[in-house]
């Protein structure tokens, strides 16, 4: 079977963490029934979000299966501006974009694609989007998305079926318009292909329209706002339908308060669809990835990290794993359920905790040679509770922050942690949570067991103190209780590194136990007592 040929292209001009996700959500793309090339505008700003589209073309490049090119754009103009309320366009930007899209068609035209498909580089795909496109069979098929367009406006989609655009899609007069304007918002989330007039930013056109005069130019006798609205004139005017798909809704990163929904969008898609190709480690690796899960496992398979990793791949940017001479699945868990993160997985063959500095230090060159903005530091049996997904993201966002720490809460079983004398980690705050600083002197704590996972001068940084509780489960069953109490017996017999009376508690048959509770508002320390060991 002779697969199509797709031209994906896209003018960017986007900020590091966004277009990361984008290019992400690109290459995670199933091609089954076709191949691609990618051609960009770098119309960026900012020398990462350059940096980072080259290194994504590079990476194209050296696997060999796409042909990617980038075109310069215009640098010089006036800057595209955006809030947290809108997005702000000018007539002269608007036409430059019109005129990239018309280079877009012109391209595909001459290298005889069998389709151009148009995508802003705000927005998220589904990895089935092309072939759901395709199967439509239709000459131009927009994916559906759904924008609010100021905070407080109800979502509505990117297609529409008459005029300018929502809410004019009724006769006039009709005493029942907002009834059908109700039934077809209904009908546009029901996954189908359906006819409409207009649609934009996430668009395929097949070969039969590209081989008309289609254009995203100004119509000089139509005072429509916007290149898709000219577009879509013409294609109607030649006798071109427009439809739309919502088989696979897309995702519109209008504000980068919806970051932490748009990483949830890719994990859910990913998981949809398991032969959804992972994105190549070197989109974020090389830019800077925003938010990195620093992490070192060993024999995991039956125990924690299966489900700690599928909560942390709801906020990460990539991650970073040391696999301590595991001898069971924890690798092919690792990788399951890190699909489409960028990943740095390493394997010691043979395990190094016995040594515990050497490890960790293996654990942070192999981090910071990513060049993060933010570590997060967290043990396989460790994860937050569940509110800690929607506000990690307004914490690195703070400028100011450095560092910041948490309470730890050792659970001894499903529904309870423990405290006494001897268990009372989460009345101190411990730091897992770091802000990379190029040309900082970290220094170690050169000790066998115990040494840290961060370096031991890290609080020579500001701190933060955060009530996000971080939930413990090493401890949570009784087997793991008996191999950890044998480990420090054989690892560190005469308690040089930690505390014997807590080590000899560790099988203490009737414990204090306190019950959790997920949703609680959690006082803060009085005094506010910080360690880390």
């Amino acid at each position: 079977m002779n697969r199509q040929r797709i031209l994906i292209a896209s003018p960017i001009r986007q900020n590091t963490t966004i277009l990361a996700l984008f290019l992400q959500s690109l290459r995670r793309l199933r091609q089954g029934t076709w191949t691609c090339d990618f051609l960009f505008v770098d119309d960026n700003e900012d020398p990462a979000s350059s940096l980072l589209l080259e290194r994504f073309v590079a990476a194209v490049l050296e696997e060999g299966l796409s042909g990617a090119a980038l075109l310069p754009g215009q640098r010089q103009k006036r800057a595209y501006r955006r809030d947290e309320t809108t997005h702000y366009w000018e007539d002269e930007l608007i036409q430059q974009v019109a005129a990239w899209k018309d280079k877009f068609i012109a391209t595909a035209r001459d290298g005889q694609y069998d389709a151009l498909f148009l995508l802003d580089s705000d927005l998220l795909v589904h990895p089935e989007t092309i072939e759901s496109l395709l199967a439509s069979e239709r000459p131009i098929v927009s994916s559906i998305f759904w924008t609010k367009w100021t905070p407080d406006s109800p979502e509505l989609p990117q297609v529409w079926l008459k005029d300018h655009y929502w809410p004019w899609q009724h006769e006039p007069g009709d005493p029942s318009a907002e009834a059908a304007q109700a039934r077809l918002l209904d009908q546009l989330r029901t996954a189908g292909v359906y006819e409409v007039g207009g649609l934009g930013a996430c668009t395929l056109i097949r070969r039969q329209a590209l081989e008309m005069p289609i254009s995203f130019g100004r119509i000089p006798n139509l005072s429509l706002w916007g290149e898709d609205r000219h577009f879509c004139v013409r294609a109607a005017s030649l006798g071109l339908s427009l439809a739309v798909d919502t088989n696979y809704p897309s995702f519109h990163i209008y504000r980068e308060s919806e970051l932490t929904n748009a990483r949830r969008y890719l994990h859910r898609s990913a998981s949809a669809v398991p032969s959804a190709r992972p994105a190549p480690d070197i989109v974020t690796r090389r830019s800077g990835p925003r938010l990195v899960l620093s992490m070192i496992a060993a024999n995991e398979e039956g125990r924690y990290l299966s489900e700690a990793l599928l909560r942390h791949r709801e906020y990460i940017d990539a991650a970073v794993i040391i696999d301590d001479g595991s001898t069971d699945a924890t690798a092919d868990i690792i990788h399951d359920r890190l699909q489409g993160i960028p990943l740095r997985y390493v394997r010691n063959e043979q395990p190094k905790f016995a040594n515990e500095i050497e490890l960790r230090k293996q654990q942070w060159g192999a981090t910071i040679q990513l060049n993060p903005q933010w570590i997060l530091n967290l043990d396989a049996d460790e994860y937050f509770e569940d509110r800690f997904a929607e506000e990690v993201g307004s914490l690195i966002d703070d400028e100011a922050a450095q560092m910041y720490c948490f309470r730890l809460y050792d659970f001894w079983n499903e529904t309870q942690y423990r405290e006494d004398s001897f268990w009372q980690a989460h009345r101190t705050y411990r730091p897992f949570l770091l802000r990379h600083i190029d040309g900082f002197s970290y220094e170690w704590n050169e000790a066998r067991q115990h040494c840290g996972r961060f370096p031991r001068n890290i609080f020579e940084v500001p701190s933060t103190l955060s009530p996000l509780r971080l939930k413990h489960w090493g401890w949570a069953r009784e087997s793991d209780r008996q191999i950890k109490a044998a480990r420090y017996a054989r690892l560190d017999p005469d308690a040089r590194y930690g505390w014997k009376e807590q080590y000899d508690s560790i099988l203490d048959p009737s414990p204090r136990l306190i019950d959790w509770q997920e949703h609680a508002a959690v006082a803060p320390l009085v005094n506010h007592p910080t360690a880390w060991k």
